[in-house]
């Protein structure tokens, strides 16, 4: 799209723009617009929009000098092309222009202003001191086609009562397939808000969402579980993360959030004798917010449990540790089937280790049993066969 040559340009960064879409898609509300200054320091004063919980005020405040400048300069009335990557992304018209304090600003977000910690200073250096509101239009937003995709899930099922799940599935581990499994049993439909942050530094989004593909269809029930991208942008960070999910979740329809009881968002604080989590301070939201219990593998169980049911101790548990579990396959090793399911571990290293072997068929045929029959294998099929070799007991 042609860049308007009358008006004055206000560039965005991804996260910015993700952020605008779901207040333009009704996915934030109570928040429906941009706030102004008075209703800035209303929401830091009592954490309420319209008597509904919102943890921080809502605001527009880009870094760089350039918008710096442009904000400075810029009239009660005037429009502003809305520019991300070089391109027009929408407009906005300048209703009123007002200092904030940076520092202030992650303070709201993270609950901390350390500059030590990554996402505080990743996030405080894309803030500028100005913040614009006024009525803006957007382009190229597919949230609402997200919305359609849940409802006509819904009409396919009959479903009457809706379960969200924000997931990274990074990687999909056996504590995730419980976890979605028992949420099953106590809901019509599962929609799992796959994370898709802008900066993968570990498995890229496509991945990740083949891996889940893979088990919804291969060992669910047909059409019970529909998975959404969510754009993790800088509003989903901190401690405040559970309260946006569950106001999202509820905007795109869902009647109750499950998350896990080792979610960043659910930490404990004493409040007026007695124990509370940050849930607790959700107010005028109907959705329900179910914290389940980890799962472990228990060695003396010999299966898959809760934390909360099982009677041995932790030296008889295997955690399902997203990151150490990730280790292992960045490196090339199959993690053992007990904590990733064997097709799932073949599809994600077969996509981090392409063309790995110089001479695939022939380690096939030396190493693996063969019906006899001359095939095509790919990289995926070998370590698919090598793990039911490591899963092999007879010798052991």
């Amino acid at each position: 799209m042609e860049l308007s040559k009358r008006n004055k340009e206000l560039h965005l960064d991804q996260e910015a723009a993700s952020a605008l879409c779901l207040l333009n898609a009704g996915l934030l509300s109570p928040v429906n617009s941009l706030m102004t200054k008075t209703e800035t320091i209303s929401v830091i004063k009592t954490g309420l929009v319209n008597g509904k919980t919102f943890p921080f005020p809502f605001i527009l405040s880009p870094g760089g000098k350039t918008n710096e400048t442009v904000l400075s300069s810029s009239i009660k009335g005037e429009r502003l092309d809305l520019i991300v990557d070089k391109e027009v992304y929408g407009h906005i018209i300048v209703d009123e222009i007002f200092e904030i304090n940076p520092k202030e600003r992650v303070r709201q977000i993270y609950g901390t202003d350390d500059l030590s910690h990554p996402g505080v200073k990743k996030t405080y250096e894309r803030i500028g001191k100005f913040a614009i509101c006024g009525k803006f239009e957007v382009f190229n937003s597919t949230l609402d086609v997200n919305k359609e995709l849940i409802n006509e899930a819904k009409i396919r099922v009959g479903a009457r009562h809706t379960t969200a799940m924000m997931m990274a599935a990074n990687p999909l581990h056996r504590a995730h397939e419980r976890l979605i499994r028992q949420t099953l049993d106590k809901t019509d439909l599962i929609v799992i808000f796959l994370l898709k942050p802008y900066h993968d530094n570990d498995l890229i989004y496509e991945t990740r969402k083949e891996t889940l593909d893979y088990f919804i269809t291969n060992f669910l029930p047909k059409n019970r579980v529909v998975i959404i991208p969510l754009e993790h942008s800088y509003i989903f960070a901190g401690y405040n993360e559970v309260l946006i999910d569950a106001i999202v979740a509820q905007n795109y329809g869902c009647n109750c959030l499950m998350i896990g009881q080792n979610h960043a968002g659910v930490g404990m604080y004493y409040d007026q004798n007695a124990h509370k989590s940050i849930v607790d301070r959700l107010i005028g939201t109907n959705i329900e917010i179910i914290i389940a219990a980890e799962y472990v593998y228990c060695n003396e169980c010999k299966t898959l449990v809760s934390t909360n049911t099982c009677p041995h101790g932790q030296h008889h548990h295997i955690s399902y540790h997203s990151e150490s579990i990730l280790e292992l396959l960045k490196i090339g090793l199959l993690p053992p089937a007990v904590l990733m399911r064997k097709e799932i571990s073949a599809l994600i290293l077969a996509k981090l280790f392409t063309d790995r072997f110089k001479n695939l068929e022939k380690l096939y045929y030396d190493i693996l049993p063969i019906a006899g029959l001359l095939e095509e294998h790919n990289e995926q099929d070998f370590y698919i066969e090598l793990m039911k070799l490591y899963q092999t007991t007879s010798l052991t």
